[in-house]
């Protein structure tokens, strides 16, 4: 999906929802573990409740490759029921460097190979250049760099200083910024950073962000959009346990449209306050 189609869609369905496939069995409705693949019978439910309502799917890949093979056979099955007009964001945070991150690139990109090729994947930088631009490698898809995140560790580096008083964030999103494009390159802000949002659009004024904690995690919706929208919307605001538990009963699905609804609502004010649509 190009930065333009994402644009579009965002206009077309007044929304800038994010759902997170991050299915823990443990979690999914009971009257699902009869199923032969309990996780991708309700992962299919709740894309058909939600497409029209989000312009992004994002599967944590940690809540997958816990199974095995088996877990890797339900991801694939997903990835092929993600509806086109929604960006498919494989989040793995694979970090690692040159060939490796090359094959990385390539588990989640290359069809021929793996049997799946997600638009996008999220990308620990710590090791620098070569852990990134492997996947930039790839023609129309995304890196998406892990810049301010949202958990209480990410203070153990992430606000670190040098003696200009650049902090390592910002340092991440200059650095990157020079090896991919406002097409193929988004940043992850945890939507618990409120004026954080600022500083990130000084550094980084048109690129896409993807942003969790909105919701379970206290981020506030309006919040993002006040310091982080820009004229193109540039987010995507992700949410998870808010939607696809919604009800651990039968109506799983019904309740996840109806929560994925006021998100788009909210989301549709703030983009018409925004003069994006």
């Amino acid at each position: 999906m190009t930065r333009e189609t994402l644009i579009q869609q965002i206009k077309t369905k007044r929304s800038f929802l994010c759902v997170g496939l991050d299915t823990d069995i443990t979690k999914i409705p009971e009257h699902l573990l009869g199923e032969e693949d309990p996780i991708f019978v309700f992962n299919k439910a709740i894309i058909e409740a939600t497409e029209d309502l989000c312009v992004a799917y994002k599967p944590n890949i940690a809540f997958y490759e816990s199974y095995g093979v088996k877990g890797w056979q339900t991801l694939e099955k997903t990835w092929q029921v993600l509806p086109s007009t929604c960006l498919s964001i494989a989040d793995a945070k694979r970090g690692d460097i040159g060939n490796t991150s090359k094959m990385y690139a390539q588990a989640f990109f290359d069809q021929t190979l793996s049997g799946m090729s997600f638009d996008a994947i999220t990308i620990a930088p710590y090791m620098g250049k070569d852990s990134v631009t492997p996947f930039l490698d790839f023609p129309d898809k995304w890196a998406i760099v892990l810049a301010l995140t949202s958990n209480e560790g990410s203070k153990d580096f992430q606000n670190f200083a040098n003696p200009a008083q650049k902090q390592l964030f910002e340092e991440v999103i200059d650095r990157t910024n020079s090896w991919g494009t406002i097409d193929n390159l988004m940043y992850v802000v945890g939507a618990t950073r409120g004026e954080a949002f600022l500083k990130i659009r000084e550094h980084a004024p048109d690129h896409f962000l993807l942003v969790p904690g909105v919701g379970a995690q206290g981020g506030s919706l309006h919040e993002v959009c006040k310091y982080g929208m820009n004229k193109d919307c540039g987010l995507l605001v992700n949410s998870t346990r808010g939607i696809i538990y919604a009800s651990s009963g039968k109506d799983f699905a019904e309740k996840a449209r109806e929560e994925a609804v006021k998100l788009q609502q909210e989301m549709e004010t703030e983009l018409i306050n925004a003069g994006v649509i």
